[in-house]
């Protein structure tokens, strides 16, 4: 369970903190060659502020050299060595004559500071020329230099270390961030998965009760926790349909089994003779489990996906009419009164195999319903399907037996005598053979109330 959850807060760490790397790398760079042209710039606005003050300083034909020394010492302090020079060679102010030292101390710091920051900078000491003109004369030349391509100034050095200091500040918060979120949404990710593993295995011997409750914000997490707890619940289900069809077949081979065992035994022990009602007898208890065995072989063979249908167009008024009159006579003799509403209905349906359905339904109806009751057979088309109904007024079903009474052996009479009914297979077979043809079934009932059950076929 450990290696799940370290597996993908490790995993989660390194890209994010992969992610977090590259972007600082990235948006440094961006940054760095953004300020780079930024402090160009500025440098060059110096220039011109200084030329255009220097130019404005030539005054009745001759220089302000105050002014000049002013604008050279504020130009020196923004990293920049001047010297003015008249039209004769003359020089009017020279920085470097002003104050030496303070310009090589300059320089060597710009380019310390310069090489600390680039170790790979390739900068020098430069030198530009400029003309000074007035009213479109020239009447000077002037020099700037500096430590080019281009220079940080304190401030500048400032600003970069400051925002150094940020982008690792982010880093560190953001790898913390990643971590703790690692560990946050592994947990929702690994509980749920380590859950799943726990109740597959647990199915896979057999334990079908354990159901995952841990809940994921994650979609594809909470789907594949919903399909193992249906599996699950479909599994649990399955075995104990298994487990009752078992002991129900076992019950139904048993009955007739025991009553051939006991009558022969009476026989070979002289007790009873081999009389021909005896014998009749035996030969019914015979023909009612080749029943039984028929009618398992006929489930078998319906709940194939592959069951051969042999489907023709046929009028369902004509097939059920025809059943109609082949119960008459049983419907007389139980005094239930069988009432039809049976309008044109054609369907493509395969005639033998749902003739089946529609007579399983009909003789439950019979059989459940009590005398001077009724039973109503409808066809009739409703949303491009053609519906059978059958409604009795019996005995009805309650809620609890409702939704089990197409599985295989399920009767609501749990005391399964063979006067209330057969081997509980017919709704079964009913059911299989709908299904095949594309079709519904569907069943309401209320206890003393009465039943009807809907056959849908599409047309």
């Amino acid at each position: 369970m450990k290696k799940l959850r370290q597996k993908l807060i490790y995993s989660y760490i390194f890209v994010t903190a992969l992610s977090i790397i590259i972007i600082s790398i990235l948006a440094n760079l961006y940054l760095e060659k953004g300020f780079n042209e930024y402090v160009s710039d500025k440098i060059n606005e110096r220039k011109n502020f200084v030329i255009t003050s220097i130019e404005s300083q030539y005054k009745n034909n001759q220089w302000d050299v105050n002014a000049i020394t002013n604008i050279g010492i504020n130009a020196l302090q923004d990293g920049l060595i001047i010297k003015v020079t008249d039209t004769n060679g003359n020089v009017v102010w020279d920085a470097r004559e002003y104050n030496h030292g303070m310009c090589e101390a300059m320089i060597r710091k710009i380019s310390n500071n310069m090489m600390s920051k680039f170790p790979n900078f390739n900068g020098q000491y430069v030198i530009n020329e400029y003309d000074l003109s007035s009213d479109g004369v020239k009447n000077g030349i002037l020099e700037v230099g500096y430590y080019g391509p281009f220079y940080y100034n304190d401030a500048d050095f400032v600003f970069v270390n400051t925002l150094n200091k940020i982008f690792v500040a982010a880093g560190v918060i953001g790898l913390l961030s990643s971590i703790i979120l690692g560990i946050i949404i592994s947990g929702s990710i690994s509980n749920p998965i380590l859950r799943v593993v726990k109740a597959t295995n647990l199915i896979s011997t057999g334990h079908y009760k354990d159901r995952i409750i841990e809940k994921s914000k994650v979609e594809e997490i909470t789907s594949l926790v919903t399909s193992v707890n249906n599996l699950a619940e479909s599994l649990e289900k399955q075995e104990l349909l298994r487990t009752r069809l078992t002991r129900d077949i076992a019950h139904e081979l048993r009955t007739p089994l025991t009553t051939l065992q006991s009558h022969l035994e009476a026989i070979l022990d002289g007790i009873w003779e081999p009389t021909s009602d005896r014998l009749t007898s035996f030969h019914e208890e015979i023909l009612r489990l080749k029943r039984l065995v028929g009618d398992l072989e006929r489930l078998s063979r319906y709940d194939q996906e592959t069951m051969k249908l042999d489907k023709e167009k046929i009028n369902v008024k004509e097939l059920v009419n025809q059943i109609i009159i082949n119960f008459e006579k049983q419907f007389i003799d139980k005094k239930v009164q069988l009432i039809s509403d049976i309008k044109e209905c054609i369907i493509n349906v395969d005639k033998d195999k749902i003739n089946q359905a529609i007579i399983n339904i009909l003789s439950n109806a019979l059989k459940y319903t009590p005398e001077g009751g009724e039973v109503i057979v409808k066809c009739y088309y409703e949303d491009g399907k053609g519906v059978i109904s059958i409604e009795d007024s019996g005995i009805g079903i309650s809620k609890e037996h409702l939704s089990h009474i197409f599985e295989r052996f399920y009767r609501v009479d749990e005391s399964r005598t063979r006067n209330t009914g057969g081997a509980g297979i017919g709704l079964a077979i009913t059911k299989a053979i709908v299904s095949a043809h594309g079709g519904g079934i569907t069943v309401e009932s209320n206890i003393n109330e009465g039943t009807i059950f809907r056959i849908y076929l599409p047309s």
